[in-house]
Parts: C-alpha cells; structure tokens; sequence
C-alpha cells in the first residue's frame, strides 16, 4: 500500500462528512460501548444550524456548496472512501481524524475540491491556492477538466514558478483553449 493511499482515503472521507450534507452519506457513526471509548471530537456537523455561530455556519454553507459543486463520481468516491473510513475500527478511525487535523489547514482544504483536485492540491496551491475572485469558478472548470497526465504536468509548473511570476503564468494558462494545453504544459515544465 502506498504512502499515500492512508492519507487519501482519509482526505476524502473527511471532506465527505465535513462537506456532504447530513443525510448525503447514509453510516451511522459508530455506537459506542464499554469496550469502545466516545469519540473525543464533536461531530462534523451539529444536529441543527442554531448551535453553530454565525462563522461556523457560513464555513459549513461552504463546505456543503463545495460538495454540490463537485461531479457525481468524485462524490461517488467520497462515498466510498467514507464507507472504507466508516469499516475500520473506532480506534483506527480516531486515529486518522487526528492525524488529518493535525495537517496543515490548507492541506486540510484542498480536499474539498474532490479527490482528483485535492491529492494534488499541495503541489498546485503557488498558482491557484490564491487566485482572485473573478478567476475562482473557470479555473476550477478548467482544473476539472485536465487529465491526471495534465494535472501531474501543471503541478511541476505550479512548484518551478517563481511567486513572483504566478499570476502571469497562471493567467496564460488559463486563456488557453483545450487543445492548446498539450503543448503549454510541455513547453513550460521543460523550463
């Protein structure tokens, strides 16, 4: 098992419960016993809006618009990954929930762009991790659309970018058309 297949089906099984709205996955928690200690962590989402403040709120406004965004079959892996999550032993589980908070929070977000975008995520966040308002939504498309070959190309871009030159580099890539992405990435990872 690869290093990083714990990590990425805890990614997606956090996102899912953080991100899904309650009745999106249908696992119980676990009940626990004498056997079992409680979890030590609150729930990922509160029985009803009115216990969270308003920031809290607005956070799981967030998440939730970030899981209706995402393509049915990254939610289908979610869901999946949130089952595998769901079989393991509570202790395990806890476990993982620790380990994944303990990540940085950037990390931490980059899940709720789905599993394809958010394994990613780290080595992408110097060119899209800041982007400004108006370029949010068709550089997500754009992102969604590359192949894990593109995506794998663009991530060695985004990481040989100096910050100074990000929001050039970025801007080029995005004006470009679908055919002409090929030959940009080739171009600019040989750099």
């Amino acid at each position: 098992m690869s290093k990083s297949f714990p990590c990425l089906v805890l990614g997606l099984a956090l996102a899912a419960t953080a991100s899904a709205a309650p009745h999106a996955l249908d696992l119980p928690p676990p009940a626990p016993t004498s056997a079992t200690p409680a979890p030590v962590t609150a729930p990922a989402i509160p029985a009803t809006p009115a216990a969270l403040d308003p920031a809290q709120l607005r956070a799981l406004r967030s998440r939730y618009a970030a899981w209706q965004a995402l393509p049915e079959p990254e939610r289908a892996r979610i869901r999946e990954a949130a089952r595998a999550v769901a079989a393991l032993p509570p202790a395990q589980q806890q476990t993982l929930r620790q380990r994944f908070a303990e990540q940085d929070q950037r990390f931490r977000d980059g899940w709720l762009l789905g599993p394809q975008l958010g394994q990613l995520f780290p080595k992408l966040q110097g060119l899209f991790g800041y982007l400004p308002a108006e370029q949010r939504e068709p550089a997500l498309a754009i992102l969604r659309q590359l192949s894990s070959d593109q995506l794998a190309q663009l991530s060695l871009v985004a990481q040989r970018t100096p910050p100074q030159e990000r929001d050039q580099v970025r801007s080029q890539f995005l004006a470009l058309a679908p055919g002409a992405r090929d030959a940009w990435l080739k171009q600019n990872v040989g750099h």
